[in-house]
């Protein structure tokens, strides 16, 4: 350690000498064993810093005084506004869950419009799940594009207004996650459609998917990339520009996805004949049940009623109407049902899957059920095909296949 001594005037023996003037100088000299009297040289730096910074402070306020002054714009001070975390959070959110929904959208609309014969069959009938994923898209589009439409007015009046550092700093960080996720869901998009395609998928539908994918990611690169670079000049124009396209995007795909699921009148009124025809197959299978066992007709459906086995006739679904199923019996093995039924029955080819090649399964056992679509090739499945208004069927006992239940002896 180095200590510090002060040496008197006294012990200077040159200064002991006689008609000589002196001079009471205090001189210093290095003691290494004595304790430190001497004042801290970090905090005298730490003392210049906090003079500085107190300097630079001083400087920054006089320059945003000056700017108040020349322009008449309030600079607010460099804290955190919570309401702007947010609605940035909201951007995010409601942009990734819109591009989602929307190339799901088109998507499965194109796999209805261009269905690929290879991965379908050719089928009668109504199904509900049909169109359950255009609809799942279409509902989500529908309610959270509005929604980033309106997020993102507030967002970017709240950037043109007074906002701080912390929050513009935020706000690029928010962009860069954009454009990442972005990229990734159209990369993942495209790598699917490429694999889709080298499996077999038809070329026009799948031109029409690249297509879509690539206009997105044009629309949302370009947009946020322009908004990057903080051009107050064009950001207006951009913005209109992307925004009214995007805008058109999405309404052209909503309503191209109605014309071919159908108007949501035209999907009650599907359920309502899907209802019917299940109706009518529940009540063959219950005119074939009494046959087996008493080996004749009902004359009429009020027999078929059982309160042992807890069946009851189905109603109709629009019996206010005055609409009811009829019932009338042909011969001694033959009968007829018939129904008034909204739409004809839609027919055409259907894919089982999502666009993939699945191989072909030939089902030999006689205990599954029947569909009540025929498919190409024949077999023995039933047939409800109808057209609009009151349709009939006719339908005859087959011995062979349905066989009279055995009696007991003593019946």
């Amino acid at each position: 350690m180095v200590n510090i001594k002060r040496i008197s005037e006294e012990e200077k023996p040159s200064n002991r000498k006689k008609n000589i003037p002196t001079k009471k100088t205090v001189c210093t000299k290095m003691d290494w064993g004595e304790p430190i009297q001497r004042v801290n040289f970090l905090e005298k730096f730490s003392n210049f810093l906090l003079i500085t910074c107190v300097f630079v402070m001083y400087s920054v306020y006089d320059i945003i005084k000056i700017m108040e002054t020349q322009t008449n714009i309030t600079i607010s001070p460099p804290k955190f506004n919570v309401g702007f975390f947010f609605v940035c959070l909201g951007i995010l959110i409601t942009l990734i869950t819109s591009v989602v929904s929307f190339l799901n959208l088109v998507f499965a609309t194109l796999d209805k419009r261009f269905p690929d014969v290879l991965n379908s069959s050719y089928q009668y009938g109504y199904s509900t799940y049909d169109y359950e994923s255009i609809r799942m898209s279409l509902a989500t589009l529908i309610i959270i594009f509005p929604v980033f439409l309106v997020v993102s007015y507030f967002w970017n009046k709240l950037y043109r207004m007074n906002i701080a550092l912390w929050d513009r700093f935020f706000r690029r960080w928010v962009i860069y996650i954009i454009l990442f996720l972005s990229s990734v869901v159209i990369v993942v998009d495209l790598v699917t459609l490429v694999r889709y395609f080298i499996s077999g998928e038809i070329t026009s539908r799948f031109i029409y998917k690249v297509l879509t994918v690539l206009l997105v990611a044009v629309l949302v690169g370009f947009y946020y990339i322009s908004a990057l670079k903080e051009r107050e000049e064009n950001k207006s124009k951009i913005g209109m520009i992307f925004g009214i396209a995007g805008i058109i995007l999405v309404v052209a795909s909503v309503g191209y996805s109605f014309m071919i699921i159908g108007s949501p009148m035209n999907q009650r009124l599907l359920r309502l004949d899907d209802r019917r025809v299940g109706d009518l197959q529940n009540i063959q299978w219950q005119v074939i049940n009494y046959w087996q066992q008493k080996e004749k007709l009902p004359v009429n459906l009020e027999e078929l009623a059982n309160p042992l086995s807890g069946w009851s006739l189905p109603v109709e679904p629009e019996f206010e109407k005055g609409k009811k199923y009829e019932y009338t019996v042909k011969g001694s093995m033959s009968f007829e049902l018939c129904a008034i039924f909204s739409l004809p029955m839609p027919k055409g080819w259907r894919e089982y899957g999502g666009g993939e090649v699945f191989p072909m399964i030939v089902n030999t056992d006689t205990r599954v059920a029947k569909t009540s679509y025929p498919y190409p090739g024949g077999g023995n499945n039933e047939s409800w095909d109808h057209q609009e208004g009151r349709t009939c069927f006719i339908r005859t006992i087959d011995k062979d296949m349905y066989p009279p239940f055995p009696k007991p002896e003593n019946y």
